[in-house]
């Protein structure tokens, strides 16, 4: 169903940003939505630069989110911000988020969704209040193979869930370029603006909300054992935690980023009594399923045999391959398709509510909360 185009606002994305460029291509690959204002920058040269490189008129380029968000409501429907995008360091996504979602507007934001539990709790009050859609771009959910895993498991193919194995290296932090001018870096390792975790809070949040979004099981508890291995560093940049989730199976995720020559390395394993799934983000379009009793299988996006789910989210024929990019376009889609529905007064077809909210950013606050606490007790297990 398309009423007409959801007009986007953002905040953040300004010039030098990576993941502001990211969401702007992945909003747009679909045609649903349209950049229609933004606050880039807290300098307001810096936000009209960017707004003449995303092609937006000049009057609808502010200087603050709250100029932003003020200004937009007082615009007529179907002409004002319908949904704002937070691509912004950690500590600058609260702030946007509360105030849109107090003056109607939806909100489509980075991860993690807050610089501490206790705000990521207001904004899922605030939420549910509301009744506005506000999502969070785990965007490896996105991947057509990782909604086949979820669905596998789901219909009970691997039996009983035994044993997961999440993890996410990375190496370009092995040196402090934080000291070097790496701005990206720079707000990842300073506490002020990244939170209490570093690696955990940046990647590892990833590797639980991938394992528990696969599995649909929940962690319980965890043993948490963190790092910082570059000296003179404030936060953590490396992680390992075992984990129990509330089916008895059993687990293990690791995070880092000194992890020396690794890229973007998230994998994931999962066992159960009949089989088991490896998925490995460099190689999105590649699911290897194996058995106790047959040959091992390799799955692959667009083939007619995979289930519904997997083939909604999946954009080009057999052996062309799909990138990040895509999957983040899945869930921009799908919160677009969800939004134009309400607009209709329709409901949205299931697929397309499929996407991560807030109560996945508190959930992954939570495990930032727990995993700190953990490392710091000389207890072994610690409730999550």
């Amino acid at each position: 169903m398309h009423t007409r185009k959801i007009n986007m606002g953002m905040v953040g994305g300004g010039p030098g940003s990576f993941i502001g460029k990211i969401h702007y291509n992945a909003s747009l690959l679909d045609g649903q939505i349209q950049l229609v204002c933004g606050a880039f920058s807290s300098d307001y040269e810096r936000s009209q630069q960017a707004g003449r490189d995303y092609y937006i008129s000049s009057n609808r380029v502010y200087g603050s989110y709250e100029e932003m968000i003020w200004k937009e409501k007082e615009r007529p429907e179907g002409e004002r911000m319908d949904l704002l995008c937070i691509a912004t360091p950690n500590h600058v996504h609260y702030g946007p988020a509360k105030l849109a979602l107090e003056n109607g507007f939806h909100v489509i934001s980075d991860k993690p969704v807050t610089y501490s539990t206790e705000e990521a709790e207001e904004l899922v009050r605030l939420a549910e209040e509301s009744g506005l859609l506000f999502a969070l771009t785990h965007a490896y959910t996105g991947y057509p193979m990782v909604k086949e895993m979820k669905e596998m498991v789901g219909r009970g193919e691997l039996g009983r869930i035994r044993k997961v194995v999440s993890e996410y290296p990375q190496g370009w932090l092995s040196e402090a370029i934080e000291k070097q001018g790496n701005p990206q870096a720079g707000w990842r390792t300073d506490p002020e603006r990244s939170g209490k975790s570093g690696c955990m809070g940046d990647i590892g949040t990833h590797a639980l909300n991938l394992a528990e979004y696969v599995t649909g099981l929940r962690v319980t508890e965890l043993c948490a054992d963190l790092s910082t291995m570059v000296k003179g560093r404030a936060l953590d940049d490396d992680g390992n935690v075992l984990l129990r989730f509330d089916n008895g199976a059993r687990g293990i995720l690791y995070a880092s980023q000194i992890s020396a020559g690794e890229e973007n390395g998230l994998r994931l394993r999962v066992y159960g009594e009949k089989g088991g799934l490896d998925w490995v983000q460099a190689e999105p379009n590649r699911l290897e399923v194996k058995w106790t009793d047959r040959p091992m299988e390799v799955r692959k996006p667009g083939n007619p045999y995979l289930s519904d789910l997997s083939l909604a989210n999946t954009r080009m024929p057999p052996g062309h391959p799909g990138g990040l990019i895509e999957a983040f376009a899945n869930l921009y889609r799908n919160v677009a398709t969800c939004l134009q529905h309400w607009i209709a007064g329709k409901e949205p077809p299931v697929e397309a509510q499929d996407f991560p909210t807030v109560q996945d950013g508190l959930r992954g606050m939570q495990f930032i909360d727990s995993v700190v606490a953990s490392a710091e007790s000389t207890r072994k297990w610690i409730p999550f």
